[in-house]
């Protein structure tokens, strides 16, 4: 396991600079940051004011230590992600499903790699929220709320976990969540020169689905129809439909209470896919954050994770998998939205089979002596 850990983390230092090309984006709105500037100018600077802060060490970092550091930063959250999905279902770490389960997802996830990649920092969020999963699983709905609050002060990847306090009704878990980001976000913005350009710039950015490069790697609905002749009015409409489907199945998944491990991942990755299927961007790596999970989960009886569906929304996803027409990079999105929805409709239709009762024992015979009396 390390060994193939270690071989993902040199093949990206080899390749790319300053920890990946996202990363890369974080360094170099940093440096304008740090030297009086703002952020906000690099209209590819798409995350809260309290983010930058966070990047800006990064600066201080040699660029030849800094694409080493960062890939292995990376694997590390993901694999920490991974551990807490494992002690979340109970699954020892040091089972042979924990070692090989990790493995499969370096080898065998493609967007697992791409991640590291990229050096994006949604792994931020693939490693909070199993963590947060699990202090919820134990009670701990407060500290839940502080982690997952923090996670969304680097990225907004897990505002839709606000849900998930309101369906269990943890109101305090609920509050600190959204005030962890917003205290931090505030508080780093009065560091910042031109804070406004978040709304200004960046917000319409977003809102306008970014530019015509990004969106050829979009997975969402509203954007992976249009390319295939749907008019963008009814692709949104369907977008927005299927995810307010998702997120009606998600409180219905909630409802039916069961298992608190298999509740609380199935309603928290429903929730998720959901957003996906809407949210722009949205993008392959983005299933790293539910994946985890939900293999993890494998381990307890009527899991998804245990259905074929599961399985073969996850077809696309296996590096070297070919498709007619779509090896282009620029086409991998239609294979990305595949997996999305398949795996949404699969998570949203999976009922787990009503558990066995165990039969009666069979009553010994009464010995002779030992007979009650019979008053006939």
């Amino acid at each position: 396991m390390g060994a193939v850990s270690c071989a993902l983390v040199v093949s990206v230092a080899r390749t790319y600079a300053e920890g990946g090309m996202d990363n890369a984006f974080l360094v170099r709105a940093a440096r304008v940051f740090w030297h009086g500037g703002s952020p906000y100018d690099d209209q590819r600077f798409l995350y809260f004011p309290s983010a930058m802060v966070v990047a800006v060490p990064q600066v201080f970092v040699p660029s030849d230590v800094l694409r080493v550091l960062v890939p292995a930063v990376v694997t590390g959250l993901l694999a920490f992600g991974w551990a807490c999905a494992l002690r979340l279902h109970g699954v020892p770490w040091r089972s042979r499903f924990a070692v090989l389960g990790l493995v499969g997802l370096t080898v065998g996830f493609a967007p697992f790699g791409h991640l590291v990649q990229l050096g994006n920092w949604t792994v931020t969020a693939a490693a909070a929220l199993p963590l947060g999963l699990l202090l919820m699983s134990r009670g701990r709905w407060g500290a839940a709320g502080v982690v997952l609050g923090a996670a969304v002060a680097l990225k907004p990847l897990l505002a839709p976990m606000v849900l998930l306090f309101v369906f269990a009704r943890r109101w305090r878990g609920l509050g600190l969540m959204v005030l962890v980001p917003a205290v931090a976000s505030g508080g780093s913005a009065l560091l910042m020169p031109n804070p406004a350009g978040f709304f200004t710039r960046t917000l319409p950015f977003l809102l306008s689905g970014h530019d015509d490069f990004v969106r050829l790697y979009e997975a969402s609905l509203g954007v992976v129809l249009p390319r295939l002749g749907v008019p963008e009015v009814v692709a949104s409409a369907v977008a927005v439909g299927a995810a307010g489907v998702g997120l009606w199945c998600a409180y219905g998944r909630w409802r039916r209470g069961g298992d608190g491990a298999l509740r609380l991942t199935e309603t928290a990755c429903l929730l998720m896919l959901s957003v996906f299927m809407v949210s722009r961007p949205s993008f392959d790596h983005y299933l790293v954050v539910v994946l985890p999970l939900l293999l993890a989960s494998a381990a307890l009886p009527g899991s998804v994770a245990r259905t074929p569906w599961f399985w073969l929304a996850l077809v696309p996803q296996v590096p070297g998998f070919t498709w007619p027409f779509l090896e282009l990079p620029t086409r991998r999105a239609f294979k990305d939205a595949v997996t999305l929805c398949v795996l949404a409709v699969t998570l949203a239709f999976h009922r787990p089979p009503p558990e066995e009762v165990a039969p009666a024992a069979p009553a010994r015979p009464i010995p002779q002596g030992l007979r009650p009396f019979d008053p006939a």
